[in-house]
């Protein structure tokens, strides 16, 4: 069994005793190590090497004293030397180690003084061999006890995945699959990292237990596995008396972990090998919030080939669980540091007490990422409060604090639903893994042990449908504090039928169901378990929301058809990030465009709203204080209705000429040919060459290329009949719409020679494009001129001037464009009832538009410079021509004076002054 610290004291004053006044580099160091380890009960060659050989700078070999890879380096000098060049050359080691061996601790020593560098917490302890007993706990990692900050990016967090990857390969190649082998996986983990981080005693007893008590063909394995999960879930006293010793050293855990019976896997040799090299890695490293995502994807050989792709940072989580709870949790507690009354430890033990009666709710917690980065970030504080009070204690005389009472919170405070099972059993586990971490923690902070095996407690996680379920009967919402989390992101175009079943019903939006996206039935089912919330029940803190969401729902039509509704049910924004890149770097991961929202109780908003803004959508947040914040995340201060949401409309309300659609043929592409096929065309029938007109979309539009269609509306009976293969088209189109199931088509079928819609411009048009990359600061508006036919997925307009045209495409309407308009993914969509009929226009007269005149023309003869460019090319983010975008920017200039005598400076404050242009536009202002 694992040494108490007592005991650990003990003999590290006698180790200081007999070490006293010797110090001979070449000839005692490996002694000296020995002895070192032995007081912590750990043979040193269990997990290091001496003189292990590393090629230094420069290509020189070295050897390193002592190594014990990914934890310490030790730099070893006789009595009396100094350790500053000992730095030196232990730091030279450095580039010849893999990133999986590089240390976290750098030990410096001449015997009689020690410097420990600890690399990832950046801190540094020196002391003598006579301090050691006072100082023995900053060496705890010996036994696996130490303080961890997980890095995001950390590489041992993939490499633990794919080590397991690699056996559940193997496992299910054997024909063992299912909930057995997901089940079995999760002890798989609990037990790799409990025998690592001092939950077995001694440390690596169930690596030793693979190695020495299995066969080499494995084919025994499975069974001792299975004999151990089953000790696991026995309680000492109800084992067997003759069970022998290496076993029996197992601790009882609880009776959930291990509690469910499961089938017994096969192994052979070569999956015996897989577990063993799973048991050589170091699982001390691996973060629990990150790992359970990696984890996950073992699943799936191909989700297993990006790993890294499906995790959430915890720089991220942050964002959410910071501005949701904990930056006022932590300003409560720094003002409770710094009162120097009478009532100071009764108000700190209340704080405490508090933290450990909070209650926290993920819907969708996948893996458990927020609900663990919500622990340890509580622990944390909480280890803050027990220092504050054992230092009072201390300092009046009374007796130290108990071990056994120091930490108020644990995992049952804890809850989450989750569709899928494996990921369900991550979360639990790995909030029992950083409960352990935290308990470690808390053992190093105090020099006392703290340890909670068997597990007492359990998060609560659900294995169920979130939206097809009553929350309040799974955690009655007058308990809830806080509830957090990422729900799914599925776009309205893009949810099964199940999925739009339940946004239709949630969300109470007709038949139709609206064009919400996936993630607003949990908006809207949290708001509907908030309300019901009594207010003499409500906690101090919360009740809360705090979800991560595609930024879908704060533009477009979306808004209107969301907002509203939680408005409606008193909810209120607190805080919000603006739209940045969600994910991770790791390994080519493609980042996924997000917003956060905090929401709660409308009198329970506090007085001064948090905006995060990010300039690039990348890097460090922007933070503003703002008296309101509308639905489209912007100062809402000025507006008489901070809810204020735009709403699509079928006709201009702004004065403007009405906008259309292009040609929208319905035709199953017979109309619609290539240059190749018109040429074939034309090579049989040449009388049909008045009849092809081109035919221009948003891709032939933007970056060329050559349609053309068939424009039959008013052709001569005489003709067609001459024209057998433009026939044959004709006939084709009318048995296509016949066959379709849809009534309006059909009856198109009567008029085959017509479109759906007939846009024939007889004069030149002015074209916008439907949809246009997001990556361009302008969307390329420009003019077409018949013969030309338009497609449907353009909008047009006939006679446009050109200060409409410099109105347009200014960068006022591009910021109504990007934050009133929707998206196609993540490109913009120009929605004629959403962006152009809403567009509110400056309050000038016709002479100041006429103005706009002479810089409208500057843009479009920059463009002419470039004859053989599309406008693609002339607008590419890196590539727009100098004199092009100096143009753009002349225009803008002079189009946000005509809104604003002193212009804008950002793209925000443009959108934030049009929203209140658009409030009195629809009060006639």
């Amino acid at each position: 069994m694992r040494l108490t610290w007592t005991e650990i004291r003990t003999r590290a004053a006698a180790f200081a005793r007999d070490w006293a006044g010797q110090g001979y580099e070449k000839g005692q160091t490996q002694l000296f190590y020995r002895d070192l380890f032995d007081v912590f009960g750990v043979p040193v060659r269990r997990v290091a090497s001496f003189e292990e050989p590393v090629r230094k700078l420069g290509q020189k070999r070295g050897y390193i004293d002592l190594f014990w890879k990914g934890v310490l380096l030790v730099e070893q000098k006789s009595l009396g030397r100094d350790l500053t060049p000992a730095k030196e050359q232990a730091f030279s080691y450095f580039p010849g180690l893999k990133d999986v061996e590089l240390p976290r601790y750098l030990l410096l020593s001449d015997f009689q003084s020690f410097e420990l560098y600890d690399l990832e917490e950046d801190e540094q302890a020196s002391f003598t061999l006579a301090e050691l007993p006072e100082h023995v706990e900053k060496l705890g990692f010996i036994l696996g006890v130490q303080k961890r900050r997980f890095k995001d990016q950390d590489p041992v967090n993939i490499l633990a995945s794919e080590l397991l990857g690699r056996l559940h390969d193997a496992l299910k190649a054997g024909g063992y699959l299912g909930h057995d082998l997901e089940l079995f996986l999760v002890r798989l983990v609990f037990c790799l990292f409990a025998d690592d981080t001092g939950i077995f005693e001694p440390r690596d007893s169930f690596q030793d237990c693979i190695e020495q008590r299995t066969r080499e063909d494995g084919s025994d394995i499975g069974v001792l596995i299975s004999s151990l999960f089953q000790l696991l879930n026995t309680p000492p006293e109800q084992r067997a008396p003759y069970l022998d010793a290496d076993l029996a050293r197992f601790p009882y855990v609880n009776g959930e972990l291990f509690r469910e019976p499961v089938l017994i896997p096969f192994f052979n040799a070569a999956m015996r090998q897989r577990l063993l090299e799973a048991c050589a890695f170091d699982w001390s490293k691996i973060s629990p919030a990150i790992f359970g995502s990696l984890f996950q994807s073992v699943m799936d050989r191909d989700e297993r080939r990006r790993q890294g792709a499906h995790y959430t940072t915890e720089q991220n989580i942050l964002k959410v669980i910071a501005p949701l709870f904990l930056d006022d949790l932590r300003a409560e507690l720094d003002a409770l540091k710094a009162r120097r009354d009478t009532h100071r430890r009764k108000l700190l033990q209340a704080f405490q007490r508090r933290l450990g009666e909070m209650t926290f709710f993920d819907p969708a917690c996948g893996c458990g990422n927020f609900l663990i980065i919500t622990y340890r970030e509580l622990r944390l504080l909480e280890i803050e409060v027990i220092r504050e009070l054992r230092a009072d204690s201390l300092a009046s005389g009374q007796q130290e604090l108990d071990a056994a009472e120091l930490s108020l919170l644990d995992v049952d405070q804890f809850h989450g639903i989750e569709i899928l099972e494996f990921p369900a059993r991550i979360a639990e586990t790995a909030l029992w893994m950083m409960d352990h971490i935290m308990n470690t923690r808390l053992s190093l902070e105090f020099g006392q042990s703290y340890v909670r095996i068997p597990l007492r407690a359990a998060p609560r996680i659900l294995n169920a449908d979130a939206l097809e379920m009553d929350w309040a009967e799974f955690l009655p919402p007058a308990r809830c504090h806080i509830l957090l989390g990422n729900p799914p992101f599925v776009g309205a175009k893009y949810q099964s039928a199940v999925q739009r079943a339940q946004v239709r019903r949630i969300a109470a939006l007709g038949q139709s169901g609206g064009t919400l996206d996936y993630v607003s039935a949990w908006f809207l089912t949290a708001a509907e378990y908030l309300q019901a919330v009594p207010p003499r029940n409500r906690p101090r803190i919360g009740p809360r929301i705090g979800f991560v969401a595609t930024n879908s729902v704060i533009q477009g039509e979306q808004v209107a058809q969301l907002w509203p509704r939680l408005f409606a049910r008193g909810l209120e924004i607190a805080f919000a990030h603006r739209t940045f890149a969600w994910g991770s770097d790791a390994r080519g991961k493609a980042h996924v465009h997000v917003v956060i929202l905090g929401l709660t109780r409308s009198n329970e908003a506090p007085v001064r709203k948090r905006l995060f803004d990010y300039p690039d959508i990348k890097g460090e947040p922007h933070e503003s204080a703002l008296k309101a914040l509308s639905p489209y995340l912007s100062d809402a201060g000025s507006l008489k209705d901070p809810h204020l949401v735009v709403r699509e409309t079928p006709a201009p309300i702004n004065g403007l000429p009405k906008l259309i659609i292009g040609s929208k043929p319905i035709d199953g592409g017979h109309y619609i040919l290539s240059a190749a096929e018109r040429a074939e065309l034309l090579a049989a029938e040449p009388e049909a060459e008045p009849l092809l007109r081109p035919y221009i979309g948003s891709q032939e539009f933007l970056n060329g290329g050559e349609r053309w269609i068939l424009a039959l509306q008013r052709v001569e009976p005489a003709l067609l009949k001459r024209l057998p293969r433009v026939r044959e088209r004709v006939a084709a189109v009318r048995a296509f719409r016949q066959q379709s199931k849809s009534k309006p088509t059909q009856q198109l079928a009567e008029t085959p020679l017509l479109y759906h819609v007939n846009v024939i411009p007889t004069t030149p048009f002015l074209v916008i494009p439907e949809v246009s990359s997001e990556r361009r600061d302008y969307v390329p508006i420009g003019w077409l001129e018949p013969p030309v036919i338009p497609s449907n997925l353009v909008r047009i307009l006939e006679g446009a001037t050109l200060p409409l045209f410099a109105l347009l495409t200014s960068a006022m309407h591009m910021s109504w464009l990007r934050r009133i308009g929707g998206r196609l993914e993540s490109r913009y969509r120009y929605s004629i009832g959403m962006v152009y009929n809403t567009f509110p226009l400056p309050q000038v007269g016709q002479d100041s538009l006429v103005k706009l005149e002479p810089l409208a023309r500057a843009v479009l003869d920059a463009r002419d410079e470039y004859p053989t460019a599309t406008l693609a090319d002339l607008y590419d983010s890196i590539g727009m021509p100098t004199r092009l975008r100096r143009a753009h920017q002349a225009l803008d200039r002079a189009v946000d004076l005509l809104y604003r005598s002193g212009g804008f400076a950002s793209e925000r404050e443009r959108v934030e002054h049009l929203l209140g242009r658009y409030e009195e536009m629809l009060h006639g202002g």
